[in-house]
């Protein structure tokens, strides 16, 4: 018996020790300090949120506040760098954070380390805009997980490149990787049946053959009109800065 639950303790011992490691790493990154959402989204997002951060070695935050001392939402975001050192590697390491001020009805997303290089100004631009129409509509969930979803891609690509290009796009890689595959198997199948040796050139009589007669018709014109759209963009932009401790960062901010 005495043997039986060293056995069991042996093999076991391992599991329930990566299970408090686990545990222990799953740090709060969700800051709903404005109460936008229930406490199983908070959850889930800060489970979301440690994976993504630690697949790319990047903090990923969400901060919310009601802004009681009704600051700008850059000087939000510097602040509570500073204050509490958020960082994947170290403190006041590699984040990205999105901040929504209630107050004012604005969000800013800024970049800090890796952060600021991968997710830049322009980058950061593009995050504000494609979560603006959810957070108007106060689908505060769906827009957190689709801030998540953009600063998880933008970490993993080249700085400088342009994330909306439709070569990164997985449905364009395997549509062309389709359409590749399937020119192969047709210039295959169609030299499997030997070579055609006879053209139009084999019966023709070059000697009698030629244009007999030729004709041009006018038959109408036609002209198309194009709506020009305006661009709603909320007032996006307002670029990075640095920190009062000293800390570089991107950024981008619009309203919602």
């Amino acid at each position: 018996m005495a043997a039986l639950i060293v056995l069991i303790v042996t093999l076991f011992a391992p599991i329930l020790s990566m299970s408090s490691a686990s545990a222990a790493e799953n740090k709060n990154l969700i800051y709903d300090e404005a109460n936008l959402l229930s406490e199983q989204d908070r959850n889930e997002l800060n489970t979301l949120a440690n994976q993504y951060s630690a697949e790319r070695q990047t903090d990923l935050i969400i901060y919310t506040t009601n802004n009681d001392e009704h600051k700008d939402e850059k000087l939000l975001t510097e602040e509570f760098y500073d204050d509490r050192a958020p960082g994947y590697d170290k403190p006041h390491g590699n984040t990205v954070i999105l901040t929504l001020d209630m107050y004012h009805r604005k969000m800013y997303v800024a970049g800090f380390y890796k952060g600021e290089e991968y997710v830049d100004n322009s980058r950061a631009d593009k995050i504000t805009a494609k979560i603006a129409s959810e957070l108007t509509d106060g689908n505060y969930r769906m827009a957190f997980k689709k801030f998540l979803n953009l600063s998880y891609e933008y970490l993993d690509l080249k700085p400088g490149v342009n994330p909306d290009n439709i070569l990164f796009k997985t449905w364009f890689q395997v549509a062309a990787s389709l359409a590749v595959g399937g020119i192969v198997v047709g210039v295959m199948m169609y030299r499997s049946g030997g070579r055609v040796t006879v053209n139009r050139s084999t019966y023709e009589d070059s000697e009698n053959s030629h244009v007999i007669d030729r004709q041009d018709r006018y038959i109408r014109t036609t002209v198309t009109k194009r709506k020009i759209e305006k661009n709603n963009n909320n007032g996006g932009g307002g670029g990075g800065g640095t920190t009062a401790g000293g800390h570089s960062h991107s950024g981008s901010s619009r309203s919602f």
